[in-house]
């Protein structure tokens, strides 16, 4: 079983109507609420909205364990049956849409989940470069020598591989900007697809992407549309990774139109 972590730890920002329809608003990896203000704020007028801090981002201190997807999952859950007492819509940027499509997927965690809309979610595998494969099987080679030795020299010399100048090189940049548990819970959460849940997943969903993002792509996107059995993809014009930013007004606007609040939507793709 995880450690335990405390609700009160976790920061949120809580704007908007207290009577009005209820949002959680869940960051990607790397990112934190702050980044997401803006977009809470544009929801804020007719949504109540909650923004979200996850374990070991912005102003919440990290779990006090290696995490995966499925440990977050169940923090959030619990956050929303005592906090929040009532379905909300889930906004979930990234890793926050890969965290949400989990947890919509599976019998125990999806209740209080009415609606999600998704912004360049992760959780779809990508088309591996041959570049991807290289570095994947060079790492394997680079592990195989220490997995032969006896446990404790073994632990220590993975530990020292770890560390070590080549297997930074080796890592994404992501992966070489964290250390200790954050490190191993990276791993932990980027390494978790969710394609086989999808099926599963009967709430509406918006699917919102932007057509220069580099980090997900069209395909992933594409798999999300045609798996889910009640989505709808639109595309951002000219939006990045963080379309939530690069095109705030059409974002906003389509989340709301999707929780009933407004008629504005963006353009189907």
């Amino acid at each position: 079983m995880p450690l335990p972590f405390d609700l009160s730890r976790l920061h949120v920002e809580v704007t908007g109507p207290e009577d009005g329809p209820s949002v959680l608003m869940v960051h990607g990896w790397g990112s934190s609420a702050r980044l997401m203000h803006p977009l809470a704020e544009a929801l804020s007028g007719m949504l109540r909205v909650y923004n979200i801090d996850l374990p070991g981002h912005g102003h919440t201190p990290p779990p006090p364990e290696p995490w995966g997807v499925p440990e977050y999952a169940d923090l959030i859950r619990r956050y929303i049956d005592t906090e929040i007492q009532q379905p909300v819509l889930w906004v979930g940027h990234s890793n926050g849409g890969r965290i949400g499509l989990y947890m919509a997927g599976d019998d125990r965690l999806k209740r209080g989940i009415e609606q999600m809309a998704l912004i360049s979610p992760s959780g779809v595998r990508p088309v591996r470069t041959w570049h991807y494969h290289a570095r994947v099987a060079l790492a394997k080679a680079l592990k195989a020598p220490f997995q032969l030795m006896p446990g404790p020299a073994r632990d220590a010399g993975l530990d020292w591989l770890r560390h070590s100048l080549v297997w930074s090189w080796l890592g994404s940049s992501d992966y070489q900007a964290l250390d200790g548990v954050m490190r191993a819970t990276f791993v932990k959460t980027v390494n978790l697809f969710v394609e086989d849940r999808l099926p599963r997943i009967s709430i509406p969903v918006l699917l919102l992407w932007g057509d220069a993002d580099r980090a997900i792509s069209r395909h992933q996107m594409d798999v999300l549309a045609a798996q889910l059995p009640d989505a709808g993809l639109f595309v951002l014009e000219g939006a990045g990774h963080y379309g939530y930013l690069d095109a705030l007004g059409a974002v906003a606007g389509g989340i709301l139109s999707f929780a009933g609040a407004e008629t504005a939507a963006p353009a189907a793709a």
